[in-house]
């Protein structure tokens, strides 16, 4: 619990191939609210509450919580179309534990790479794998991109 910095970055699929990831996690979470945020996560049949306070540059508090995966569920079922589902694998480059994650159903074909920092001006080496950085486009906030319909690389790009 405390401060949460972390940059975010989107994926060039192609460039993974060779990659081996350390871990790899099912993940369905949804969002009770948006300000703050309030999220209740289902990950490796475990149940989590977290709390989010609004972002400052890539930095903002975080309060997370392990919770019985019976309370999860229910809390989830609250949700309704405010959940989504992703695995996650974690891969380590430069020095740092990256978590990327490839977003399922409405989301499909959107991967995400975070990467945790112990301070804003921490200098991360980028792996080739990445595309570009997303880290201020609130678009890519997983509570908003639990609105989204229907995620389209060609319209994205777009706006």
């Amino acid at each position: 619990m405390g401060m949460e910095i972390e940059r975010k970055f989107l994926v060039d699929k192609r460039k993974m191939h060779e990659l081996t990831f350390s871990s790899e996690s099912i993940i369905k979470q949804g969002y009770l609210s948006s300000n703050p945020t309030v999220r209740v996560r289902i990950k490796d049949k475990q149940g989590f509450l977290t709390i989010k306070s609004s972002t400052r540059g890539i930095s903002r508090q975080e309060f997370e919580y392990e919770i019985p995966l019976d309370d999860a569920e229910k809390l989830l079922r609250l949700c309704e179309d405010n959940v989504l589902r992703k695995y996650r694998r974690t891969v380590e480059f430069g020095g740092h534990v990256w978590e990327i994650d490839f977003f399922m159903g409405r989301l499909a074909g959107l991967v995400l790479a975070e990467v945790e920092l112990t301070s804003a001006d921490e200098a991360v080496e980028l792996p080739e794998w990445i595309r570009h950085e997303v880290s201020s486009d609130r678009r890519y906030a997983n509570s908003n991109l639990v609105k989204v319909e229907n995620w389209s690389r060609r319209t994205w790009r777009k706006a």
